[in-house]
Parts: structure tokens; C-alpha cells; sequence
């Protein structure tokens, strides 16, 4: 047998992500480069744009005039009904944002445990009152059992990282065989069982799940982050001014007869919305999120979630599965 001295220019997943590129509508070479460098190189990307590598003083800037910049297809920011007015920035005034681009859609526990034990592939868009953005709506799940846990970007980014660091889940095809050929010493592959467990253990723990969007992921979702106020890369940007996270949907609300005044669900809320008012627990419903890790922390069970139409349609996967 003839041996091979070079190795093949491209690694298998690449050709993979390459062949789901060429289907994507709306997708240019671009994109399939940006998205590239995003899975390829997540740590280095991520320490950019949280601002803690030591480049990000030089590419940021960068970084914000190209993502601020309207774009070629003239796709402008939309979908900011469910965000409180404050939030929505620029694209109130019709300006394209980060946020169009790349973002999050809070999920409870159940909604996440749902998107990793899908047992079948799925092909579906999310209309705009679940993922209330313009660009990246689509969930087309490919082998869905197929499941990769990174070291989390974000907390690998920070000098004092919460831990532990293997909370991002990968899932489906052909992200999670390009993230895991590409990072092999951060990732390890696990079963739908181990990544409830991840999720599980992370709602303990007090962080929030996301299911994350990106149109140079193919437009589509493509992981699920458990994600803390202080590491995480999105919830300091929305700190920040830039909406990229949606509301889940619900909102907590606290039955003051079952609440003791105990303060210990405050520590646990990773949007600042809980505070202590007259010796018991009350929500700013406007900060909320509805992520829902706060309900498990109080012992009286004096905390729950209610949905919130205001502030958008749960991302639920089987009725979304249903409608389509």
C-alpha cells in the first residue's frame, strides 16, 4: 500500500461543515470562514471578544466597527419586542447589532433536558416570538444523540474561572465532530444521559442554560452553555447594552406567604432580579429572564415561573416539532 506523506488538506469534519454550508441559504464563503474561525479557534475568539486576551486590545475595536457595520445583504436588526426598552440599543433606531448575529435563548431545566434527548433528526425554524432576532433561527438537528462537552470558553477566558470548566455541550452534526476534531484536548464526546447530568449539575450550582444561535454556525443552533453573571461572555455583553439574549419566556414570581425573608435565592440569581422588600423575596420582572435556577434554592417552594407573553413564546421543541 501506497503510504500517504501529506496529510489531506481538509480534516473530515471540515468537509462536513463545508457540505452543510453549501445548503445554508443566505450563506457566503464569509460566513463559512467566520464560522471556521469560531469553532476552530473558540478560546482565542472568546478571550477577544470578552476583552480578556491580550490581542483584544487591538482587534476589539475591530471586532466592533465589522459587527456594527451594516451588512452586504442589507439585513438589518429586528425582533426586540420581548426585551425591555432599555435593552434594545440601536436597533430601536433600525441599526444592525452583534446580537442578530449571535445569540441566546434562555431555557429551563425541562426545555434543555429536551433539546439533548432528542431521539429523532428534526429540520425546523423557530418563528420570530421564540427567537425574536433576524438572522440564526434555525434548529436542524443531525444525529442529535451525537453530543460533545468543551471546556467552556468563557470561564477558560478569566483569571479566577468558576469550575467546572465542561459545561458546553456540542450538539449534533456536523458541529459536534468539528469542534471535537479540532479541540481534542478540551472536549470529550458523552452520551444524551451524561449531558443531562452536565445540565443538571449546572442548575445546582445556580447557572443558566442557553441555547445558543450563530449564522456562521449555519444559522442555526448549535450548543447549549451553562452559564454564570461573572464568566460568561453573553450575559457581560448584555450588561453591556447588547440584547443578545432572549427572555425563556416566563417570569419568576414569589408567593410572600411561603417566603421566610431567607435571602438565600439572591446569591443564586444570575440577572440581579431578586432583591429582599419588606422581609420577603421580590422579582424585577423587567431584569428577569425566567431562567428558572432560582426555584429549587428556596426550601418553602415560594418561588415559581409563569409564563409572560409579553416577553415571548418558550422555546419548546416538541410543540415546535408538533407545529411544523
Amino acid at each position: 500500500m501506497k503510504r500517504r506523506i501529506f496529510p489531506p488538506l481538509l480534516k473530515p469534519s471540515t468537509k462536513a461543515l463545508a457540505q452543510e454550508a453549501r445548503k445554508a441559504r443566505d450563506y457566503s464563503l464569509f460566513d463559512f470562514l467566520h464560522g471556521y474561525v469560531y469553532a476552530r479557534w473558540p478560546y482565542l475568539y472568546i478571550g477577544i471578544a470578552t476583552g480578556e486576551h491580550r490581542a483584544a486590545k487591538v482587534l476589539l475595536p475591530f471586532f466592533s466597527r465589522f459587527f456594527n457595520a451594516e451588512r452586504s445583504d442589507g439585513r438589518r436588526g429586528e425582533g426586540t419586542k420581548d426585551l425591555p426598552e432599555e435593552s434594545r440599543g440601536d436597533r430601536t433606531r433600525g441599526k444592525p447589532t452583534f446580537a442578530d448575529t449571535y445569540h441566546g435563548k434562555v431555557v429551563p431545566l425541562d426545555g434543555a433536558r429536551r433539546l439533548v434527548t432528542i431521539g429523532e433528526e428534526i429540520e425546523l425554524s423557530c418563528p420570530e416570538q421564540v427567537i425574536p432576532y433576524s438572522r440564526a433561527r434555525e434548529i436542524i438537528l443531525r444525529n442529535p444523540d451525537h453530543i460533545v462537552v468543551l471546556d467552556c470558553p468563557c470561564r477558560a477566558s478569566r483569571q479566577d474561572p468558576c469550575h467546572p470548566l465542561d459545561v458546553c455541550l456540542i450538539v449534533g452534526e456536523p458541529f459536534a465532530s468539528f469542534v471535537a476534531e479540532h479541540n481534542p484536548g478540551r472536549t470529550r464526546q458523552i452520551t444524551q444521559a451524561e449531558a443531562v447530568d452536565i445540565l443538571e449539575a449546572e442548575d445546582k450550582r445556580g447557572h443558566v442554560h442557553h441555547a445558543f444561535f450563530k449564522d456562521a454556525m449555519v444559522n442555526r443552533f448549535y450548543a447549549i452553555c451553562n452559564c454564570c453573571s461573572c464568566c460568561c461572555g453573553a450575559m457581560q455583553a448584555q450588561r453591556n447594552g447588547t440584547p443578545m439574549l432572549a427572555s425563556s419566556g416566563y417570569v419568576c414570581r414569589s408567593d410572600t406567604d411561603l417566603c421566610e425573608g431567607c435571602g438565600e435565592c439572591l446569591e443564586f440569581c444570575q440577572f440581579g432580579a431578586l432583591s429582599l422588600r419588606d422581609g420577603h423575596s421580590s422579582v424585577n420582572e423587567t431584569q428577569c429572564m425566567g431562567c428558572g435556577v432560582c426555584r429549587s434554592k428556596c426550601a418553602n417552594g415560594a418561588l415559581s415561573l409563569v409564563r409572560e407573553p409579553a416577553r415571548g413564546e418558550p422555546l419548546e421543541i416538541l410543540e415546535l416539532m408538533k407545529q411544523a
